[in-house]
């Protein structure tokens, strides 16, 4: 092993860009479909990973979507974060920001507080067990109208000391930020803090719309930031972060080759950008595949993957004395590593 990819494997990581639903491995959907007699259009978990290939962001939020049909209990939400907790906690994340989407299961009839009592059960019992620290963030399904937006963060408001921030995901074009203007203004009023996906498959101006119409403070994904240079300033100037997911990029055709990544160029303009899994269980990898696919990919030295990994400390929504103390910390592990 190299001593890049020893470094990888062993340094201290925060995820900033994780959905929940998104770590439902085939295996374990196949186990909650079987607890809970729901039928699944596949008859293996071979055949679930067969259909894992996407052509772009809708097709894959199709089956992510059916998916979800499993999760029905205040158990099932526990066994599915616990199993992402313990195995991202084997590659050394130390914290972890992870996104859920109420709205596609109160549609389906699931109570709210059945999604989040059981998150947070897991949540809780690893810091208890494991040492992790987290935080929650409430998405919003952008396909979706504003008013049912809006019904989710009221459902949200009675619980604001658990929920730390709100997003936006599901299918971007088509649904620029602007849409959800009123609602996100409601969430700061209420003291959420604020992140949006914005330039995955949408333009640039979907990137300046969500810093603009929705004041966000970090942009989950960004990497078509990069078609516009003033943009990209702005970013730079601003230290806005990006949690930027390399192998979802690939597997949604977002970038043809993690060769042309845009991350490199990213770093080499000032950008704070990060390295997350997004979906783990469907596009192949979690933290540290994504390292390491994204580092061989484009030849990125020691310097660029300590930065890439201390800039997620940094924009991670930890407290104030909780993030000094993480990125002591890291630097602590880099600076052993290079003795």
């Amino acid at each position: 092993m190299s001593d890049i990819a020893r470094f990888i494997e062993e340094m201290p990581k925060a995820e900033l860009h994780l959905h929940i639903e998104g770590s439902l491995e085939p295996e374990q959907m196949f186990a909650l479909a079987q607890r809970n007699e729901v039928d699944l259009p596949y008859d293996s978990v071979e055949a679930v990973r067969q259909a894992y290939d996407f052509s772009n962001l809708q097709d894959f939020l199709d089956i992510y979507y059916r998916g979800m049909s499993v999760l029905q209990t205040r158990a099932d939400f526990h066994d599915l974060t616990w199993a992402y907790l313990t195995r991202v906690h084997a590659q050394n994340v130390t914290h972890t920001e992870i996104f859920f989407d109420p709205q596609g299961h109160t549609e389906r009839g699931v109570a709210f507080e059945t999604v989040l009592d059981g998150i947070e059960e897991a949540l809780i019992r690893a810091r208890d067990e494991l040492g992790m620290t987290s935080r929650l963030i409430l998405c919003f399904l952008r396909h979706l109208s504003e008013d049912s937006a809006q019904e989710t963060l009221e459902e949200a408001l009675p619980h604001r000391a658990r929920i730390h921030g709100v997003g936006l995901d599901s299918s971007e074009v088509g649904h620029p930020p602007e849409k959800f203007a009123r609602v996100f203004a409601k969430a700061r009023e209420a003291g959420f803090r604020l992140v949006a996906h914005a330039g995955e498959e949408g333009p640039p101006a979907y990137v300046a719309g969500a810093l603009d119409a929705l004041a966000v403070e970090r942009i989950d994904h960004g990497v078509r930031a990069m078609e516009d240079s003033a943009l990209v300033a702005r970013l730079a100037t601003a230290k806005v972060p990006l949690t930027v997911c390399p192998l979802s990029n690939l597997k949604l055709c977002v970038v043809d080759d993690l060769a042309a990544h845009p991350l490199a160029r990213m770093l080499e303009a000032g950008l704070r950008a990060t390295v997350n899994s997004d979906d783990p269980a469907y596009f192949g990898g979690y933290m540290t595949e994504n390292f390491l696919a994204v580092q061989q990919a484009l030849d990125l030295d020691l310097e660029a993957i300590r930065t890439l990994g201390r800039n997620a400390f940094l924009a991670s929504f930890l407290d104030d004395g909780e993030k000094a103390d993480a990125v002591a910390r890291f630097d602590a592990f880099a600076e052993r590593f290079a003795q």
